[in-house]
């Protein structure tokens, strides 16, 4: 009895009794703007935008949360990308399954992967990843299902439920607006979950959270499914935007840019990925004209901005207003 007050007492009931006025209030404002964006903007940009809003946001799940720092994130995301994409060209199968064969495929891949990797910490965790990442990217240079340096192209975007055809742009936005939007509510409500509070306990000192009797690495285990499986849904409905799933998806660039947008949004903040994934997706779009130029332009702002806001833009916001973002 005394331990079970003990576990319990860890737990805030403030955060976790429900969502904030303030939290309420933007994610209103943000469904509301999402919902006439494609309207004044290209929706397939749009579209891009939202799938890396919610990759960031499971790698923030992860790192910002889980205190567990990944270098090979874009294993989940592009093996979903190519999973989803042979589901819905080579077996047929309508969009809202191929979505949930590439997170299936992502969480069981991040299970097997962060089974391993939980063995270590710190950078050795991180190079074990990076190193499993690696090994996803040969296969699926290699394989013969993902069509090697072509990849999976011409992915049918099928009719949802089998009824409503999403070969209208604005037709999948909302799909893709559904999917993305739901997801990043559950992420958070996990990280407003009692589990969730756990998960920071292990990040601040995982010496005392074991002391209260807590089992580490089951949390760890689990987090880095789910941070892995809402990977994969981001990666699977990208292909679906794209038509498309390419080595693109699984290189390592890939897992240094969820990393870069979570470090400059924020990193242990709710919306900070969503505006890091923003901005770096905007810049990749306008900035194209520029060809290599745009690696170097991200990397001078992301150098600014982490010398500029050491918590990330939304981080140092949160401070500043007293209130968590």
């Amino acid at each position: 009895m005394a331990m079970a007050e003990k576990t319990t007492a860890t737990v805030p009931v403030s955060q976790t009794a429900g969502m904030p006025r303030l939290h309420k209030i933007i994610f209103a404002v943000l469904l509301a703007v999402l919902l006439v964006l494609p309207f004044f903007v290209y929706p397939v940009f749009a579209m891009k935008v939202m799938c890396f809003a919610l990759f960031a946001a499971a790698f923030n799940l992860l790192l910002g949360f889980g205190g567990l720092l990944s270098f090979g994130h874009a294993a989940y995301f592009g093996g979903a990308s190519y999973v989803a994409a042979h589901a819905a060209k080579v077996w047929g199968l309508t969009p809202e399954l191929s979505v949930l064969c590439g997170a299936a495929a992502a969480g069981v891949l991040g299970f097997a992967i962060g089974s391993l990797a939980i063995r270590r910490q710190g950078i050795y965790f991180a190079m074990v990843t990076l190193a499993f990442a690696q090994m996803v990217y040969f296969v699926a240079l290699q394989a013969e299902f993902t069509g090697g340096e072509d990849g999976i192209q011409s992915v049918p975007r099928g009719d949802l439920f089998g009824v409503i055809s999403l070969q209208n742009n604005i037709a999948l936005y909302f799909f893709v607006l559904a999917v993305t939007f739901g997801g990043i509510l559950f992420l958070y409500r996990i990280v407003h979950s009692p589990f969730g509070q756990v998960l920071k306990a292990i990040r601040e000192n995982e010496p005392r959270a074991v002391s209260l009797g807590y089992d580490v690495n089951r949390y760890k285990i689990i987090v880095f499914t789910l941070s892995a499986t809402m990977a994969g849904v981001a990666g699977a409905t990208k292909s679906q935007v794209f038509q498309l799933a390419s080595l693109t998806d699984v290189h390592w660039s890939m897992s240094g840019e969820v990393v870069l947008m979570t470090l400059l949004g924020g990193m242990g903040t709710i919306f900070g990925p969503l505006l890091g994934a923003g901005i770096i997706v905007t810049m990749q779009n306008y900035l194209a004209t520029f060809g290599a130029w745009v690696t170097i332009i991200q990397g001078v702002i992301f150098v600014i901005g982490v010398l500029a806001f050491r918590e990330g833009i939304i981080g140092v916001l949160s401070r500043w207003l007293k209130k968590p973002l």
